[in-house]
Parts: C-alpha cells; structure tokens; sequence
C-alpha cells in the first residue's frame, strides 16, 4: 500500500488574491488572477521523487456564494493541470468540494459530506488507490485542513506563509508546522521513517 500526500491548492500552491468586494484574500476567482508560488513546481517535483502519491483536496465555494462562474473555476484548474503537465508532475486524482452551506446557487448550497474538514475526499482515495494512511500526510494552511487530515489519521502539516497579510486563526495544532510548501515537503523527507513506524 502506498503513501500520499493531500494537497490543499490556494495559500499551498498558489496565491490567494485580495477580493475588493470583501476586503478579504480569497482564492482566485479567474484564470488571470491565477499565480503559482515561485517554490511550488520544484516543491511539488521533490514530493514526486520521493515516490509519494499526489492528491489535491480543495474546497472550492466562489461560484455557490456567487462570486464567480463555474466556467471560471473550470478554467483555473485547467491551468494549473497545464502548468503540472508542463512540468512532468502528475497528480494521481484532483477532489474539489463546490458547495456551501450559506450560498446562493440552490443546489450548491446545503450541507455536504465532501467539504472539509469532512473526510470523505480522503476515504474515497484510500479506496480507490489502496493508500496507506499510516504513511500519508495533509499539507494546508487552514484549520479545515489539519481537521480533516486529524480526522482521517493522516499526518498533518500547517503552512503558515500564504502570501497574504491577513492570517487565519489557528483553533487547532498540526503535527508540524512550516513558512511553506517548501519547508513541508522537507518535513516529509526527513520524517519518511517516522511515518512509516507509526501506530
């Protein structure tokens, strides 16, 4: 059974970007407000030569709370899945979560399994690729990630330079804790025995 790694996207991978409307940094709401982190194809190239399986787990509520078009959202994953392809990184699945329970799209708007810090994302692919959990980590910048990771035995890592001034509240303590994808994809390379002799 393999290990894995889940990878949450926007403040991980990518910038968040400032939303006028809200005054709040958000993640992109178009294909040009899409920026990668300068670290993150090497970062990402590092975690596929340690022969880890690549999982990007993302809640994604802009177009449920009418911020954006679906379309939208279906053009920033294209890009990113370029920007991957270019650069021979393969992802083994891609799990985006598009409801939200206050939006304003009818049938995007209720409580659902898949969103995070629901685990369901994290049970489906451990089904479908045999992954082993005692060897797999989360890697996020917000409490609904290091609660789905907790929740799901996976090992977590809490990213705290997202590229935005304004910082989300930690409520709840990772495993281990790092500036960025850079500095976790370190923690994982050198904690590949911790992982493996986990209980």
């Amino acid at each position: 059974m393999a290990g894995a790694v889940f990878l949450d996207r926007d403040g991980v991978i990518n910038y968040n970007v400032l939303n006028m409307n809200t005054g709040r940094w958000e993640s992109p709401h178009s294909p040009a407000e899409f920026r990668l982190f300068p670290w993150a194809i090497d970062s990402l190239k590092k975690l596929r030569d340690l022969k880890l399986r690549l999982f990007l787990i993302s809640n994604q509520p802009s177009y449920a709370k009418g911020k954006t078009s679906f379309e939208n959202l279906t053009a920033i994953q294209h890009k990113l899945y370029a920007f991957l392809t270019e650069n021979d990184i393969s992802f083994e699945d891609y799990f985006y979560c598009y409801h939200h329970p206050k939006g304003i799209v009818p049938e995007l708007s209720i409580e659902c399994a898949c969103r995070k810090p629901g685990t369901f994302f994290v049970e489906q692919a451990v089904r479908q690729y045999s992954l082993d959990l005692k060897k797999s980590w989360i890697v996020g910048d917000r409490d609904s990630d290091i609660i789905c990771g907790s929740n799901a035995g996976l090992i977590t890592i809490r990213v705290i330079n997202t590229g935005c001034p304004q910082k989300e509240p930690a409520d709840c303590a990772a495993d281990f804790e790092t500036d960025d994808l850079r500095g976790a994809v370190e923690i994982i390379k050198n904690n590949v025995v911790f992982a493996k002799n986990r209980r």
